[in-house]
C-alpha cells in the first residue's frame, strides 16, 4: 500500500508527464508548421512516450491499491524562435523532469517504500537516456547552425525515428 505522501507525489508526476506529452505535441505541431516533418515526427514520438510514462504511473498506483486523481493540464507554449531554441527548451524540460523523478525517489527512500524505489529505477535510467539524446541533437544543431543542407539532412534523419515497442518500456 502506498503512503499518502507517496501517492500524492505519484499523482503529481502523472500530471507532469501528461503536461510533457502536451508540450512535445505542441512542439511537433510547430515543426509541422515550419515544414520540418522529421522534427515533427521526433517530437510526436516523444509526446507518445511521455503519455506512456504517465500510464505507467497510473498502472503502478492502481497496482498498489492507490487512487489516481487527475488534475487539469496547464497550457504549453506554441511558438519558438527556431529549432535550436526548441531543443534547448527540451533539454531544460528533461532536466526538470529528472529533478522530479529524483524527488520521487527521495520520497520513496524516506518512506522506506522499496517497491516504489524499484519502480522508479526505470525512470531514473530513462532520464539519463533522454538528456543524452537531446544533448546529442543540440550538438548537431549547433554544428549545422543555419545551414539549409544540414537542416535538411537532420530533418531526414529525424523522420526515421520510430516508436519503441510497448514491451520495450518495461
Amino acid at each position: 500500500m502506498l503512503t499518502k505522501k507517496m501517492q500524492d507525489a505519484l499523482n503529481e508526476q502523472i500530471n507532469a508527464e501528461m503536461w510533457s506529452s502536451y508540450l512535445y505535441l505542441s512542439m511537433s505541431m510547430y515543426f509541422e508548421d515550419q515544414g520540418l516533418p522529421g522534427f515533427a515526427n521526433w517530437m510526436r514520438i516523444q509526446a507518445d512516450e511521455e503519455n506512456m510514462h504517465a500510464m505507467k504511473f497510473v498502472d503502478y498506483i492502481n497496482e498498489r491499491n492507490g487512487r489516481v486523481l487527475l488534475k487539469p493540464i496547464g497550457a504549453v507554449e506554441t511558438e519558438w524562435k527556431d529549432t535550436l531554441t526548441v531543443f534547448e527548451e527540451t533539454l531544460a524540460h528533461e532536466q526538470k523532469v529528472t529533478a522530479l523523478i529524483n524527488n520521487l525517489m527521495d520520497i520513496a527512500i524516506e518512506e522506506k517504500d522499496h517497491a516504489s524505489r524499484s519502480f522508479l529505477n526505470w525512470f531514473v535510467d530513462e532520464q539519463v537516456e533522454e538528456e543524452a539524446t537531446v544533448n546529442e541533437i543540440l550538438d548537431q544543431l549547433r554544428m549545422v547552425k543555419d545551414n539549409g543542407n544540414g537542416m535538411f539532412m537532420m530533418d531526414r534523419e529525424m523522420r526515421g525515428r520510430s516508436a519503441a515497442p510497448a514491451d520495450a518500456a518495461e
